[in-house]
């Protein structure tokens, strides 16, 4: 095999200029596509490689005869399948473990001949990797001769041409492969290459085409829309994409696509002949369907079941019916009428006036009750309703209304029946089969948009009632005060695992937590719960300081095998007698991969006390290293702990929400601290943030001191 030119030259440091193709790398969006771009590559096979060693793809290596000594590269090492200096171990024994045994000999002799004459080193080899690949592999090097002449080193250059030799072959069997037909036409317009799709597509087998002429072989090609085609992508060198009908034997529709190439003209193409009888019965569906998109767009964004009820009926009058009616069926099991719409606005008092009455007065025998117990569609007259309708206010205006017809559907959701919309059609629009089934997926799809509103309803209400559990009262220890917010977000259930805590340990410490655990669902927040409880009752009964609370607790953890992550920052409040005359106080505080703690001093100026990353998260390794840190404060400090909710934004990184944050204490410094935490949240997150939000704030303030007091 001949070497690319040059690669002695990138092998010293050189970069010989290639010319680039700009689409070299652009993915081909269709078989016909994939099939030009395809020839493309076999065509400028070495200029690809020679870009791909310009762009970084070559290892270089260095070996020393006399000691044995073998130095590669990074990208060498990756090349051979070595993860790094600790999986090589810079010997020849480590590059013949992954030559391929069959090449094994002939490269041994061919590299001592090399270093015998101090002379040229240029071979091409197979690898295996570790997980069994082969792959072919280039080297080139030259020997540099000791003062004796000899080779003192052997230093060179080496590069991947797996894909070199692979490309001769790839485009031929991906013609085999594809499930399209393609054939090739020579400059007379003979077929030089027909794959096995075409021989079945054209009823004929390659070696009655090859060779023959494509209009005596298909009569039917000339004087048409295929020859001209065919013509015109020759003449003009760009290619041509058409459909057509080819008439007996193979009475079909095709789509082609052909494009002129050095020897002629290729072709792909696809019989399409049920694809175009599904496209004209589409267009019969197409302005059913865009009603359901839609319905479906519209109860897709709600999870109120008020609103989801109220939408359903305006959306579907009049485009699938005159009036309708939307039953519901409660937590009692009772069904009730809850929505309805009529496409004349003076009729839609008639139609509310009957809603109210109309299951009240409605026998078991009814259709429409049937078709809600049964969980069945019932198409039925008007009069058949009438007739089981005892008299009364609904007999009276449904008379009134006057539908010919009505289609009672079942609002499915999850295996049961959760209500029933009901379709009134007036005198001359009785419904087709294609509107039942089409009102049918309305109905389906309300169904589910109801209960998804009815679930998310018990959630919200579950975490709500989770929310107030956590939201205890912070104590009020002598010397600060202490604040504390929980804003859940936006756009979730109200249900997460942000939490904040603030208590006093039994020797009188007070101790401020943040935490938050991954994940934002009832899962999250019911492991905040635990660990919550965890670290305070590990906290109140050892008076442990934070680094071995966080501790104790990411042991609780692995030995409940709670499977949880999450962060948390421990801070707890100390006083000596000395510092409590002096009014300072120490604050020991330790982090578990949370955010670092913010500290206003009482001059306005802002502290942050330590970088971005604490120590490891919890949950991941119980026995990991955790550090503790202590800095002493002055009354009229004040300390906050915060969940990332406060600071990250979609549309910005955490640098600039620690900006903010940062710029906002110094301004609101001089607030009460209730006040400051309010503001906090309304000019950062604006009451609506994307991720939950917990806060817990201290404010330092002198004791008064007795008179005896030491």
């Amino acid at each position: 095999m001949d070497s690319p030119p040059d690669r002695a030259t990138a092998a010293e440091g050189g970069r010989p200029e290639v010319e680039t193709c700009p689409d070299a790398d652009v993915e081909p969006t269709s078989l016909a596509e994939q099939l030009v771009a395809l020839q493309k590559r076999y065509e400028n096979e070495r200029l690809r490689w020679e870009l791909a060693k310009d762009a970084g793809e070559v290892g270089t290596f260095d070996w020393e005869p006399a000691t044995g000594t073998l130095l590669w590269d990074e990208q060498l090492q990756r090349m051979f399948g070595y993860s790094g200096p600790d999986s090589f171990d810079e010997s020849l024994a480590a590059f013949n473990a992954r030559v391929h045994p069959d090449d094994m000999g002939w490269h041994a002799d061919a590299l001592q001949a090399s270093t015998d004459t101090c002379g040229e080193y240029d071979v091409e080899y197979r690898i295996v990797l570790p997980g069994g690949e082969t792959r072919w592999i280039h080297a080139r090097g030259r020997c540099l001769p000791g003062a004796d002449g000899r080779t003192e080193r052997l230093i060179g250059a080496a590069y991947d041409t797996t894909g070199e030799r692979e490309a001769a072959t790839r485009v031929t069997r991906v013609l085999e492969a594809m499930p399209a037909g393609f054939y090739s036409l020579d400059r007379e317009w003979r077929f030089s290459h027909v794959n096995a799709e075409a021989e079945r597509l054209l009823g004929h087998g390659r070696d009655e085409l090859l060779g023959e002429v494509l209009w005596d072989a298909f009569p039917a090609t000339v004087a048409g829309v295929f020859e001209s085609s065919y013509r015109e992508a020759v003449s003009s060198g760009e290619p041509v994409s058409f459909d057509a009908y080819y008439p007996a034997p193979l009475d079909g529709w095709y789509e082609l696509r052909a494009w002129p190439t050095p020897d002629g003209l290729s072709v792909y193409f696809l019989e399409v002949t049920e694809r175009r009888a599904a496209e004209e019965r589409a267009e019969r569906w197409a302005r059913q369907l865009a009603t359901l998109a839609q319905v479906s767009a519209e109860l897709a964004g709600t999870l109120d079941t008020q609103v989801a009820t109220a939408r359903l009926p305006r959306l579907v009058v009049p485009a699938l019916a005159d009036f309708c009616v939307v039953t519901v069926i409660g937590a009692d099991g009772a069904p009730r009428d809850v929505g309805s719409w009529h496409v004349d606005p003076s009729a839609r008092p008639l139609l509310e006036r009957y809603r109210e009455v109309r299951l009240d007065a409605m026998p078991m025998t009814a259709p429409v009750a049937r078709a809600l117990h049964s969980g069945e569609a019932a198409t039925f007259t008007g009069n058949a309703v009438l007739e089981v309708l005892p008299p009364g206010p609904a007999r009276d205006l449904l008379t009134v209304l006057a539908p010919s017809s009505e289609v009672a559907l079942p609002l499915r959701a999850r295996g049961r029946t959760v209500g029933l919309l009901t379709l009134f059609y007036a005198e001359g629009h009785a419904p087709t089969d294609e509107d039942v089934a089409i009102a049918q997926d309305v109905a389906d799809r309300a169904g589910l948009a109801w209960d998804n509103a009815r679930l998310f309803s018990a959630q919200q209400q579950l975490a709500e009632g989770l929310q107030r559990s956590l939201l205890t009262d912070p104590p009020e220890p002598e010397h600060a005060e202490i604040a504390v917010r929980y804003l859940p977000a936006a756009e979730a259930a109200r249900v997460g695992g942000d939490w904040y805590d603030a208590f006093l340990q039994q020797n009188g410490n007070t101790m401020l937590v943040i935490g938050d655990v991954v994940g934002h669902d009832t899962e999250a927040a019911a492991a905040m719960g635990q660990l919550r409880s965890l670290l305070r009752g590990i906290a109140t009964y050892s008076n442990a300081g934070p680094v071995e609370v966080l501790r104790g607790l990411d042991s609780s953890m692995s030995t409940l095998q709670l499977g949880t992550l999450a962060t948390a920052a421990v801070a707890r409040f100390e006083q000596t007698p000395a510092e409590r005359r002096r009014g300072l106080t120490r604050m020991r505080w330790a982090n578990a991969g949370h955010l670092p703690p913010m500290v206003v001093h009482r001059d306005g100026t802002v502290a942050e006390l330590a970088p971005w990353v604490g120590d490891l998260m919890l949950g991941v390794d119980a026995a990991a290293l955790r550090r503790e840190s202590v800095v002493v404060l002055d009354h009229g400090s004040t300390v906050l702990l915060y969940t990332d909710g406060l600071v990250e934004r979609r549309d910005s990184d955490l640098d600039a929400g620690m900006a903010r944050l940062r710029q906002a204490l110094v301004e609101l410094v001089g607030l009460p601290l209730d006040d400051l935490l309010d503001e906090l949240i309304e000019r950062l997150v604006q009451g609506r943030p994307d991720d939950d939000v917990a806060l817990v704030a201290v404010r330092l303030h002198r004791q008064d001191l007795d008179d005896d007091q030491p």
